[in-house]
């Protein structure tokens, strides 16, 4: 778009004119409205599919005092290591807790850990990230360089190094994924922002004088969050997984609490005589993860500018 000219052939540069340049960016990007992109969305089997099992495991997770039979830590010696059964649908534990009500009220301590893990990460890296695509120089240095050295460290390892530090807890375990887990965001975003910071309305942005915030979260920002958003969709199970390796571990969530790395932590030994403590934890595992990496994979394809 060319600017529009003054009355002594002079060209100024509008709010308006700005807006529309940054609006233009993002439609080039996005192409369709939200609508338009929704539908697309759950037109694709595996999103409909990821997305359903996702909002079954919430509401479980939302309604886990009302779904669950029993209380998830009252022992009952009478009912010790009992098989599946309409009493009991998971059965029983070495203790007598019932494995279902324990699974519904774990579905809360991984989506929690899960959703609030990423949602840290995500703002962390976002802007790290930005700052370093936009300002370069020395900052962009010193963000690449703290980024390199968090990223050479696997996930897991440093979120466990993080847990030594800080010790056991769900709360530490947030703590602990969200800064093993920033790096990536951060160097997605920058790669966005280092394309960005020289398009045509960025460049009329600052002669306009507007601040750096502004043009960061205002106009560069929203033009860089597609792939932020498809890689937090598979960040979030992955950080399922870790909180119950944590929890397996006995660093994370510590028993009596019902994280599902806790209950298979605590069937591990009981293999051959009671299956099913073990078993159905992991089966909750698999299909969460199952159904996030759906629904990204199913995200991924959509925002795919060439779909």
């Amino acid at each position: 778009m060319i600017a529009p000219q003054s009355r002594n052939g002079g060209v100024y540069i509008e709010n308006e004119w700005i807006e529309q340049q940054a609006l233009e960016v993002r439609e080039e990007k996005v192409r369709k409205p939200f609508a338009d992109f929704v539908a697309k969305l759950f037109k694709h089997k595996g999103a409909v599919f990821g997305a359903m099992i996702i909002l079954l495991f919430v509401c479980t997770a939302v309604f886990a005092p009302w779904l669950a039979p029993y209380e998830y830590d009252k022992p009952d010696i009478s009912v010790v290591l009992q098989p599946p059964s309409a009493e009991h649908l998971f059965g029983t534990d070495e203790f007598g807790r019932d494995i279902f009500s324990r699974i519904v009220y774990g579905a809360r301590i991984s989506l929690r850990v899960a959703f609030v893990a990423v949602g840290i990460s995500l703002v962390i890296g976002t802007v790290l990230g930005a700052l370093a695509g936009y300002y370069g120089g020395v900052v962009d240095y010193i963000i690449t360089s703290i980024t390199d050295i968090a990223w050479s460290f696997p996930t897991t390892l440093l979120a466990i190094a993080f847990i030594a530090a800080l010790g056991t807890g769900v709360e530490n375990v947030i703590i602990a994924i969200a800064l093993a887990s920033w790096a990536g965001y951060c160097r997605v975003v920058r790669g966005q922002f280092l394309s960005l910071r020289e398009r045509e309305f960025v460049q009329a942005a600052r002669i306009l004088g507007m601040s750096d915030a502004r043009i960061i979260f205002r106009h560069m920002l929203p033009n860089a969050l597609a792939p932020v958003i498809f890689m937090a969709t598979l960040e979030l199970p992955k950080a399922i997984v870790i909180e119950a390796s944590l929890s397996f571990l006995g660093l994370g969530a510590q028993p009596p609490e019902p994280s599902w790395g806790v209950i298979l932590d605590s069937g591990k030994g009981l293999l051959d005589q009671a299956p099913w403590i073990s078993f159905f934890p992991g089966l909750m595992i698999m299909l969460v993860v199952l159904g996030f990496n759906l629904f990204g994979d199913a995200l991924r394809d959509v925002l795919d500018p060439n779909s």
